[in-house]
């Protein structure tokens, strides 16, 4: 990167075990428990600083306004104080200045710094977790780095999970029995469970389930709401007769959830649902949505 008067410098921030631990994406997976380190590496040929500092710091910010922000953990480490980095030398055979490039390597370490909230990165909302390096000047703008990385809370097994079952229909045209094995499932669960159709006086096409996630964050007049379908599969091809039974089988594992989020921080919740829809031949929709809790087994 170059900054200003032209003088180049970077910032790279490495954790440590980079190699080894698991990742999502580009970012590395953190128990809310572990301690955050790493060395964060300064490199430039000549750079006057007042100080060089790391933040372990945890956001909650929509992505309508990014400026918009609130801050729920920070910590801070000093890493250097005011000093110059000179890579300017005498070269002895041509009696001639040499410019340098200078690396230098800092090691950081944030032990027990509370990291409450799992990692969520939304369409109307982020919650992060990041490290940033800062190079402190007096005389021009800062130079910072900032490297994202991401917090999963594992839970304990619920133990109320109780089964859903209820029964829908149309009056005099359609009337179905649906049933799920439990109402919380871990991210690599799997959803069991069965239609009934006790009335069938409509000619319906085929019939699927989805899973609807609902976003919501802020308040009052800057409330902000998504609704996105995840992934949906077609559990019955074919109009149903009076009595039919449809099972239901749904492998969560691979789709790309995230646990429920009850109203963090009063900032945003995420809703999970299952949307049972049926489609008759005339492209008429009926469906029932059902909450259910998702919640994380293990990192």
């Amino acid at each position: 990167n170059l900054f200003s008067f032209g003088t180049p410098a970077e910032l790279a921030i490495n954790f440590t075990g980079e190699d080894s631990r698991r990742k999502e994406g580009d970012l590395l997976i953190y128990a809310p428990t572990d301690d955050i380190s790493g060395t964060l590496r300064l490199t430039a040929k000549k750079l006057d600083h007042g100080g060089i500092k790391v933040e372990l710091i945890g956001v909650i910010q929509t992505t309508v306004d990014k400026s918009s922000q609130f801050e729920f953990t920070a910590s801070v480490r000093a890493l250097l104080q005011s000093a110059t980095l000179d890579g300017t030398e005498v070269h002895p055979a041509f009696v001639r200045r040499v410019v340098l490039t200078v690396v230098q390597e800092l090691p950081f370490a944030f032990v027990n710094v509370d990291k409450p909230h799992e990692s969520y990165y939304g369409k109307t909302v982020k919650l992060r977790y990041f490290v940033r390096a800062t190079v402190l000047r007096s005389y021009a703008p800062n130079l910072t780095k900032e490297q994202d990385f991401l917090v999963h809370s594992p839970e304990v097994t619920p133990e109320l999970n109780s089964t859903i079952k209820m029964e829908v229909g149309i009056e005099d045209c359609l009337h179905i029995e649906f049933e799920y094995n439990k109402s919380k499932y871990h991210l690599d669960d799997v959803v069991v469970g069965k239609v009934y159709f006790l009335l069938v006086r409509i000619k319906i096409k085929h019939m699927e389930l989805a899973i609807v996630r609902r976003e919501a964050s802020g308040s009052g007049l800057d409330k902000l709401t998504d609704t996105e379908t995840v992934t949906k599969f077609e559990i019955m091809d074919g109009a149903p007769v009076k009595g039919e039974s449809i099972p239901v089988r749904l492998f969560l594992g691979g789709v790309g959830l995230t646990p429920t989020f009850k109203n963090v921080n009063n900032k945003f919740s995420v809703k999970y649902f299952l949307n049972l829809v049926l489609v008759d031949e005339e492209d008429r929709r009926y469906f029932k949505q059902q909450e259910i809790t998702l919640w994380r087994k293990q990192v």
